[in-house]
């Protein structure tokens, strides 16, 4: 099977790898994100990936990538809402203001804007319908210490799900959320390098090949069918009992 499918937060990390998959099952990719030079080497130039130079916090500029990418390709099956940064770690009384409101503007309005969008193009094109996949985290769930910032906004992204499922259910739109535990890309990578030089324990971590597949099973399945929620991740990494 083929389909339509932007990425946000396409230009690096679990982004671009499912990208990247999409890509070689033959959709057409909308690949979304800050960089230009970045998502054209995820594109790595093949016709059917799209480069929608975006930041996910600017309104119009998620606009804009949008409607590119239906002027391109003609509808929206699918996105996957994937952007997300992470603040430096902090009690909640040492955060500087500026961490929080980037966070809010990355994590929650970003996802926000991006799904607004989808869900508009999904209600007027013909056939009606889509679906959303939203990238929640295990920090949707279960907080980690010191990571109010990234906890709070993730938490937020599990009550836009059902909001999306709730009000999509009449329009042939499809909402469901992953909520992924330590899968292996650079950053974590590099916050395991720098645990072990403290002498922490090894972070558990599945490859990122796992994610990918998930991400494609929820995005192949007929719009009568969803996966609502599913947690992947680490079997070794701390969930029940963390928070």
């Amino acid at each position: 099977m083929s389909g339509t499918i932007l990425i946000t937060g396409a230009s690096g990390g679990i982004g671009a790898a499912v990208a990247d998959r999409f890509l070689a099952e033959g959709w057409e990719v909308g690949l979304l994100a800050r960089r230009a030079a970045a998502l054209e080497e995820v594109r790595a130039g093949r016709a059917n990936g799209h480069v929608l130079v975006a930041d996910v916090a600017d309104p119009e500029a998620v606009a804009a990538g949008f409607a590119s990418f239906e002027a391109a390709v003609g509808r929206l099956d699918v996105l996957f809402n994937n952007a997300g940064i992470f603040v430096p770690a902090a009690m909640i009384d040492e955060v500087p203001l500026a961490d929080w409101d980037r966070a809010v503007a990355v994590n929650l309005t970003g996802m926000f804007l991006a799904a607004r969008a989808a869900f508009g193009q999904m209600r007027r094109q013909d056939p009606a319908g889509g679906r959303i996949i939203n990238n929640g985290s295990i920090s949707a769930h279960v907080p980690r210490e010191g990571a109010v910032c990234y906890t709070a906004t993730k938490h937020a992204i599990t009550g836009l799900t059902k909001q999306l499922s709730l009000d999509g259910r009449a329009l042939g739109i499809a909402c469901g959320q992953i909520d992924i535990g330590n899968a292996r890309t650079e950053l974590l990578e590099g916050i395991d390098a720098a645990g072990r030089a403290r002498g922490e324990p090894p972070v558990p971590m599945i490859e990122t090949d796992l994610v990918v597949d998930a991400v494609w099973q929820m995005a192949a399945l007929p719009l009568e069918a969803n996966v609502q929620f599913m947690t992947l991740m680490a079997t070794k990494m701390p969930y029940i009992g963390r928070g």
